[in-house]
């Protein structure tokens, strides 16, 4: 297996969500097989819609470790879990071979926190109970509750100071957010790798939904798209890829630790765009090992 951790390189990795039910599993399973022909660096699970398949995340991560040979990352939220629950839950995880964790607060409900109230909190208990490879979120334009971006920032950093090893960045579609965001938190002292997470653009709806839940703005770059296009499912799809792609090579270009891409389960874009950037990312990373 690749040691995803000590590459002095760009990397480039996949994000995928699993079936709602264990019924739906082998589908999930096609569309690791068509990404991991494209020999990412690592496939990270989220707990799916609403956050309800923990079982499946851990289920499908640690069958892309056994199966396919490539590093996984098993999403963890931990509002709503009690200490004593959380250990049960990353047992499970070590037990299985998992050996990275993208640690997260979660969505609060009615469920109250318990005994985590932050991402810190679980970052915090993990490195003090296991040897997990712990990664966090972090916001371009700020998390949707934050109060200023300056807020965001200092909470990061001491998220970062709790043990963080790699950070993934909600998408945006504007890359001066990313490299503004960037700058300024490593004037505070994070130090901590920084991944640039990247969503294609594949519809009007897929937008208006994703902008809903994580705040990202809409630049007039992809108004105009959405408005040439958005009326043919085709074109969209085409300008999409191509928008997503002009987007990862100028973040390679400017010396991004590495690109996360946002698949929503869909192999042929993340085929189209690996085909895309292969040789732009093939020479950066000759150029830096």
């Amino acid at each position: 297996m690749k040691n995803f951790f000590k590459l002095d390189k760009p990397t480039f990795s996949f994000e995928i969500f699993p079936p709602k039910g264990s019924g739906e599993l082998s589908q999930i399973f096609a569309t690791v097989d068509a990404l991991a022909s494209l020999d990412p660096d690592l496939i990270s699970v989220t707990y799916g819609a609403g956050g309800t398949s923990r079982e499946n995340t851990a289920e499908i991560a640690s069958r892309i470790q056994r199966d396919y040979a490539i590093p996984a990352l098993a999403h963890l939220t931990c509002v709503g879990s009690t200490r004593g629950e959380m250990r049960a839950t990353l047992d499970s995880l070590r037990e299985r071979g998992i050996q990275n964790i993208l640690a997260m607060r979660g969505d609060i409900g009615d469920e109250g926190t318990k005994d985590f109230k932050h991402a810190s909190d679980l970052i915090t208990f993990i490195n003090e109970n296991y040897d997990f490879h712990i990664f966090a979120a972090c916001y371009p334009e700020k998390h949707i509750e934050a109060y200023s971006m300056q807020q965001d920032l200092e909470y990061l950093k001491a998220k970062c100071d709790c043990g963080v090893d790699v950070l993934i960045s909600q998408l945006f579609f504007d890359n001066r957010f990313f490299y503004s965001f960037r700058d300024s938190a490593r004037r505070l002292g994070v130090t901590t790798r920084i991944e640039a997470g990247i969503m294609p653009i594949t519809s009007p709806s897929q937008i208006s939904r994703m902008v809903s839940m994580c705040g990202a703005s809409v630049p007039e770059a992809v108004q105009k798209i959405i408005r040439a296009y958005g009326h043919n499912a085709m074109a969209m799809r085409e300008a999409g890829i191509a928008y997503a792609t002009n987007q990862i090579i100028e973040l390679l270009a400017e010396g991004v630790d590495g690109i996360h891409l946002y698949t929503m389960n869909q192999p042929d874009i993340a085929k189209r765009i690996c085909e895309n950037i292969r040789g732009v990312l093939y020479s950066l990373r000759v150029k830096r090992g």
